[in-house]
């Protein structure tokens, strides 16, 4: 009876260990797109693929909505290891050499955007590199779509970036942005994303900028009247985990993870450029009015923001690391 019960506590213990692991194994995973969307549906097929390549050993937690915190707050948590994945934009408070990958114009169609950000570019190996600083292993890219207007008031001259507009755009707290809104014809006014819906709404500013036709019907679709899709800068998002989590993942997850990233990469490239054309059509479905901007426009827009906008940046970033990975990128 001794020995028997003795070996049923050491059974019991092997259980608990056991269940202990399983809590371990499983991973919080941040987005920022409400439950339903493309981003929620891709990112749910990624926990689905990985979980049935470890039969089950890894799953996860998904909090859509930045249900966390906002994608600057949850780069920190990923940062740190309070969260340990994320599918979100690039945040550049912590390194403002992340903007390389923010730059307007950085591509201006689809081809020369999967050169630019996919896997072995310059630009790619950069950003893995610096958020590798902040303890972050890129595992994808999820491009979305190039970037527009969104707005409440009428526009004019949109296709001049010289002219005038006399509207007041939201921008990301992200330098680029900001100075892109001020020198084609907008006043950029940096708000937090929790802001710029209540913002639009009451009228304290008069649009948004540095987002495009997926995210504004996500997000501003009651308060978009106009869109005007200048295709400011090419949106792409990263899948992103503490590295030093992953690092400690037994090499079986780790490789179905890796695999399920590729596939999840590879799948975005494939279905992100008419994504965007439904995105447009859906804007347009609910009563806004597309308002588009001729090929002289946007390769106006183009050289202004080069002209304009890039220099700065790169001043910000250091000139002599910036230039020679652009210069990489644009003779890709």
């Amino acid at each position: 009876m001794k020995l028997r019960s003795i070996g049923s506590i050491a059974f019991g213990a092997c259980i608990a260990l056991a269940a202990a692991d399983a809590v371990a194994t499983t991973l919080k995973l941040s987005h920022v797109r409400p439950q339903g969307t493309t981003a929620d549906t891709d990112v749910r097929a990624f926990a689905d693929a990985v979980g049935a390549a470890t039969n089950g050993a890894l799953k996860f937690d998904i909090f859509p909505a930045n249900a966390l915190g906002d994608y600057t707050v949850v780069q920190e948590r990923v940062s740190v290891g309070a969260v340990e994945m994320a599918l979100q934009p690039i945040a550049t408070g912590a390194n403002r050499r992340l903007q390389i990958a923010l730059l307007p114009y950085l591509a201006t169609n689809w081809e020369e955007a999967q050169k630019v950000y996919s896997k072995g570019s310059p630009v790619r190996e950069t950003i893995e590199e610096l958020y590798g600083q902040q303890d972050i292993k890129v595992l994808a890219a999820y491009p979305l779509y190039f970037g527009g207007v969104s707005l409440n008031k009428e526009p004019t001259n949109v296709g001049d970036p010289d002219a005038s507009k006399g509207l007041k755009l939201r921008v990301p707290p992200i330098k680029s942005f900001q100075l892109l809104a001020d020198n084609v014809g907008y006043i950029g006014s940096p708000l937090p994303f929790s802001e710029a819906f209540t913002a639009v709404q009451t009228g304290v500013v008069d649009g948004v900028i540095g987002s495009g036709a997926e995210g504004y019907y996500a997000s501003f679709r009651d308060v978009t009247k106009y869109y005007v899709p200048l295709n400011t800068h090419f949106e792409v998002w990263y899948l992103l985990v503490n590295a030093e989590t992953f690092a400690k993942l037994p090499a079986e997850q780790q490789q179905a993870i890796e695999a399920a990233a590729q596939a999840f990469e590879s799948a975005r490239w494939t279905a992100a450029e008419a994504d965007q054309a439904v995105n447009e059509q859906r804007l347009v479905d609910i009563g806004a009015t597309l308002i588009p901007v001729d090929a002289a426009g946007l390769e106006a827009h183009a050289t202004k923001a080069r002209a304009t906008v890039w220099p700065e940046i790169m001043k910000d970033m250091g000139d002599r690391w910036a230039k020679p990975i652009l210069d990489a990128t644009l003779t890709r």
